[in-house]
Order: C-alpha cells, then sequence, then structure tokens
C-alpha cells in the first residue's frame, strides 16, 4: 500500500469564516478593484469598497425576509457578477448557499430545493422562474423565489434598509470554521444527486495551502475570467480564492462571445475543464486546414510537444529551438492572442488532461497545471505547481494532504478539505469516509517516487473483457477526443470478447473539414460512410490504440449521428460523460459491434 503525504506549512486560520475576506479587503485597500463587472458595453471596475458595501445591503434584504441562520438559499444563474455577489451576502446573511446548474430540469431542480430544504431562490431569467413555480407546490419549506431579471438586488435592497450594521454583523460573524457554507449538489453521473456539506473551515484550509503554493498565478496585477459554471466546485473555489488575495476577476456567462471577452479582459491565467482545452485545439487546427495551413500547423503542433517534452529532459537540441522560434511567430502568437495576450497559465480539473494537450500547451507558452478533486473534497487534492510540474500527471498532494493507495489501486486521501459528508445520507457518507477518515475517490491511481499523482481509471468504469483482462476506458477515450473530428466517446466490452467504442463528430469542426474534402451537408449517415472521414478515424483510433496493450486496444467502432450534449442528458455541466445514460441510450449500438 503505497502512501505519500505533503507537510502543512501554512497556518490556517482557527476561527473566523469566508466573509472577513470581504471586510478586510474593504479595509485595508478600498480602492483596489477587485472586480470587473461585464455590463454588455463594456466593463465596469467594482472596487474593494463597493463590494462590501453592495453584499452588506443585499445581506439585509435576505434577514429582512427572515432567513435566519443556517436556512439554504439556492442559487440558479450563469456565471456572472451578481453570482459572486450574492454568494457572499448569503453567508453575511449567516446562511448557507445551495448552487443549482442553470441547465437543470424542473425535475432536478425540485430534487435539490426539496432534498436541501431550501427557503429561498435567487434565479437569473423568467424561464428558470418558470421551472421553480412548476414544482413549487411541492416545496413546504420554499417561501420566497426572486428573479434577477425583475431587480432581485434592488428588491432586496430596498427591503432591508431598517436592518442595522449592528444586527448585520452579529449575523455576519456567527459562522465558524465548523459551520456549513454551502451544500454543492453533485452532477448525478453515478446515480441521484447526493447533497455534499462544505464547510467554511473547508474552503479555508483548501484556499490557505492553494493560494500559498500557488503564489505566482496570484501575484500583483493578476487577474483571471471566470466562464465556468459557479455551481460547480471548481470554479468557486477560485472565486473564493481570488477574493482572498484581491485578484481581479471578471465574469462571461455567454461561451459564445469568450474570445471576445478574453481580449477584453486580458486575464493572467484562466481555468477550465479538459474540454475547453480540446476544443482550443481542435479548431485551431481545423481553421489553419480551412486556410491552407493544415501541414504548418500539424508540424507547428508537434515542434511544440517536442519542444515540452525536451524540457524535462534538458534542454531543447538547437534545431528544435529554431523551429520552436519560426512557429512562435507563425502559430503560436495567434493561440496566445487568442487568449487575451496575457495569459502564461491555466489550471485544468474535472477530468484527466491527456499528456499530448499537456505538452502542446506548455510548448506554445501557456503552462497548463493539471489538478485533481472532486466536490467532497472541495476542489484540489492534488495540483501542479510552476515549479513542480509533470505533464501527465495531477500534482502532488496539496499540504497537509496525504495520499494512499489502497489494495485495489483506489486513491485514498485525508486532509481538511475533505466535506462534513453528504446532507440527510448517513449511509452514503461512511462508504465515503472509511472509520479511519479516509476519503474513497472511486478514482484508480498511482504515485511515482516524487509524489506525484497520476489517475489511471475510474474504479467502477474498469471493464473486464470476456478474457479476464481489466481495461480502464479513459486512456482510450482521452486520446480520441483529441482528435479534430471528434466530439465524445465511450469505449466499451465488459464481459465481451474485445473492446469497441461508440464515436459522435464533432459539430463545430467537421462542416470546415467537409467543404475542404468537397463534401456537403451536416453529419449524415453519407458522411459517416465517406472513406476520407473512415480513414480520419480509423488514424485516431489507431493512434488510441498506441496508449495500451492489443488485448486492450478498440478492435472495432461505431460512428454515430448522434451528438451528445449536456441538454441531452448524455453530459453533465461540466462535460463528463454520463456513462450509464449513454450505455441505456445506446444499447443497441453497443448490441450491435458484438454482432457476428
Amino acid at each position: 500500500m503505497r502512501e505519500f503525504a505533503t507537510p502543512l506549512t501554512t497556518e490556517i486560520p482557527g476561527t473566523g469564516n469566508l466573509t472577513d475576506d470581504v471586510v478586510n479587503n474593504a479595509r485595508e485597500a478600498a480602492d483596489a478593484v477587485v472586480f470587473s463587472r461585464n455590463t454588455g458595453d463594456a466593463w465596469l471596475d467594482v472596487t474593494a469598497a463597493e463590494f462590501l458595501a453592495q453584499v452588506q445591503d443585499v445581506a439585509k434584504g435576505l434577514i429582512a425576509a427572515g432567513i435566519e441562520v443556517g436556512d439554504r438559499v439556492a442559487l440558479i444563474s450563469k456565471t456572472r457578477y451578481e453570482w459572486t455577489l450574492l454568494d457572499y451576502a448569503i453567508w453575511f446573511a449567516g446562511a448557507v448557499t445551495v448552487p443549482i446548474y442553470e441547465t437543470s430540469s424542473s425535475l432536478q431542480i425540485r430534487h435539490i430545493l426539496s432534498d436541501s430544504g431550501t427557503r429561498a431562490v435567487v434565479a437569473e431569467t423568467p424561464e428558470h422562474v418558470a421551472r421553480i413555480v412548476s414544482v413549487r407546490a411541492e416545496l413546504e419549506e420554499l417561501h420566497h423565489v426572486w428573479s434577477l431579471a425583475d431587480n432581485a438586488l434592488d428588491v432586496l435592497t430596498q427591503l432591508g434598509q431598517d436592518i442595522s450594521d449592528e444586527a448585520l454583523e452579529e449575523r455576519r460573524t456567527t459562522a465558524t470554521p465548523l459551520d456549513l457554507a454551502t451544500l454543492i449538489y453533485t452532477s448525478g453521473t453515478t446515480g441521484e444527486p447526493k447533497g455534499c456539506m462544505l464547510t467554511h473551515g473547508n474552503f479555508m484550509f483548501e484556499l490557505g495551502v492553494a493560494v500559498d503554493e500557488l503564489d505566482e498565478l496570484f501575484s500583483d496585477g493578476a487577474s483571471t475570467l471566470l466562464f465556468l459554471p459557479l455551481a460547480h466546485v471548481f470554479a468557486r473555489i477560485i472565486q473564493i480564492g481570488v477574493v482572498k488575495r484581491r485578484v481581479r476577476l471578471g465574469h462571461s456567462a455567454n461561451i459564445k462571445n469568450l474570445v471576445a471577452d478574453l481580449g477584453e479582459f486580458q486575464p493572467t491565467f484562466i481555468l477550465a475543464v479538459p474540454r475547453v482545452f480540446e476544443k482550443v485545439f481542435n479548431s485551431a487546427s481545423q481553421n489553419a486546414a480551412a486556410d491552407g495551413k493544415g501541414r504548418i500547423f500539424d508540424r507547428a503542433a508537434e515542434v511544440a510537444i517536442a519542444w515540452s517534452r525536451a524540457m524535462d529532459k534538458g534542454r531543447p537540441s538547437i534545431a528544435l529551438r529554431v523551429q520552436h522560434a519560426l512557429f512562435t511567430r507563425l502559430v503560436f502568437k495567434k493561440l496566445e492572442a487568442a487568449l487575451g495576450g496575457r495569459c502564461f497559465h491555466a489550471v485544468s480539473g474535472g477530468a484527466p488532461l491527456g499528456e499530448r494537450l499537456g505538452h502542446f500547451y506548455r510548448g506554445i507558452g501557456l503552462t497548463v497545471l493539471e489538478g485533481y478533486g472532486l466536490t467532497e473534497t472541495t476542489a484540489a487534492l492534488t495540483v501542479n505547481l510552476p515549479g513542480a510540474h509533470k505533464v501527465g500527471s495531477v500534482g502532488r498532494p496539496l499540504g497537509g494532504t496525504t495520499v494512499r493507495v489502497a489494495d485495489d489501486g483506489e486513491l485514498l486521501f485525508k486532509g481538511g478539505q475533505i466535506f462534513a459528508g453528504y446532507w440527510n445520507d448517513e449511509a452514503a457518507t461512511a462508504v465515503a469516509v472509511d472509520r479511519d477518515g479516509w476519503f474513497h475517490t472511486g478514482d484508480v491511481g498511482e504515485i511515482d517516487d516524487e509524489g506525484f499523482v497520476r489517475i489511471t481509471g475510474r474504479k467502477k468504469e474498469i471493464l473486464v473483457t470476456a478474457g479476464g483482462k481489466n481495461v480502464a476506458p479513459a486512456a482510450l477515450e482521452d486520446r480520441l477526443r483529441a482528435h479534430p473530428l471528434i466530439d465524445q466517446c465511450i469505449v466499451v466490452g465488459d464481459g465481451q470478447p474485445f473492446i469497441g467504442a461508440l464515436i459522435t463528430l464533432d459539430p463545430e469542426t467537421v462542416p470546415a473539414w467537409a467543404t475542404a474534402q468537397g463534401l456537403t451537408g451536416g453529419i449524415t449517415t453519407t458522411l459517416i460512410d465517406n472513406p476520407a472521414l473512415r480513414a480520419e478515424i480509423d488514424a485516431a483510433v489507431e493512434d488510441a490504440n498506441k496508449a495500451v496493450s492489443r488485448a486492450e486496444s478498440i478492435r472495432k467502432y461505431t460512428i454515430l449521428s448522434a451528438e451528445w450534449t449536456e441538454e441531452g442528458g448524455q453530459l453533465t455541466p461540466s462535460l463528463k460523460l454520463k456513462r450509464s445514460v449513454v450505455m441505456r441510450e445506446f444499447r443497441e449500438d453497443v448490441e450491435a459491434l458484438y454482432l457476428p
């Protein structure tokens, strides 16, 4: 049983709560710009003093509305400035934030609001309100529904005018590190969502360590643009971290405007899930191909990867340095410009990034610091650091955190960021955290001699072929998704004589490729059967198979005309595949792979 522990070198506060950061910022640097708010026409700066005043006004409104200490208040909205403002206002009022993905269905909303006993909801749009109203009769504890579209912040501010500063301060200081800060429901990839109880102390431990070890990202003049859902713990931890360190924060609610927003905001670092980095690479590749520069881009990508690999081994050769300098001017600078021109670090989490992409981005000058964590662990357990980085790994444990590989390969962790348990579900909590305090992640991995962790698969997703071979599908799926024409895939073969795969095509990159091939139309059966497309996917499968043994390799695949999306229910909001849903909906396609 292999184990590695990183000592705690940062002092973690034993008192107070997350609201202290907002108060301290206004006291110590009242005029510091801590947010830039996207008004649609311009970015409006918000100082530390202004943010505190706005938070206090909204918090007073919540108190006046009858929100008590420990009450749950839900937020359902896209990523925007008001989300962050409300999050802190809820904490100032002594309450608990329950984030809900803005894409959630009425049934999902009903489950979360009912299970959590939520007293009030702030929703973004009339459509969100309609989803809540449709199930409100079943929610006896829900007293208020406010809408940002109907000026919820102004309504709450007006409502709280008679609440004194002293009464608010008494509420604000009620919570201790042991008290619940938020109830985040899992995305439901393995069944009905469960509420993860994260305390103020969980966040204080996580960020007390993380912002110290990632100090280079939070330096003077640093800024970041959030575009991932704030209902996800990954985006949430960055939000709280940048408030703690007074890093300028912006929000981008519409992914279609992301490139323009990045160009205007010019962040110094970003965070994203691996699928975003895959999409950026694939789009750049296909745009180059459409302009007749596909070979140049492909060669530039190989040079970037070779450069990064050479950096791990010492120093690139003279020939490689010359090529790298050439492609920096021709290709890499354009990619840097697409991220705003000032972005030199990125944080990736939520799923494995893959070595090839990791080396590519580092080779063009953007170091992607891959980390690993779950909702139950207040985001990161491990992370690569600028000065301690291994591409392909998820880094070493954060300070004060211990990792162990169990006899069956499962990764177990101990640390102050481990959650307080599942809401109203002691049985599930006992399964997740054993009697010795080890949190069971459900992921399979390994630890090298220097303490770097690698994720090799999901314990419950290990396939066992009819021949008894154990296969981790993630290694194959990650490499397949890296191909510009492939959107999603699922590797199958549990109890079968060989490994197979279902593949969907990328609706953003395939049309440009088809046009370049002299083909017309969308993703149709005719296109799927086209020999040129088949050759591309054959090459992608062959490349993926290089990562595994012959017994683990994909022998047969099917290209589907379907698209797997969050709206369709096949992907989570963080773009992870819901394997059980796909296997149920496409059972006949899987069975067809094994017909004689």
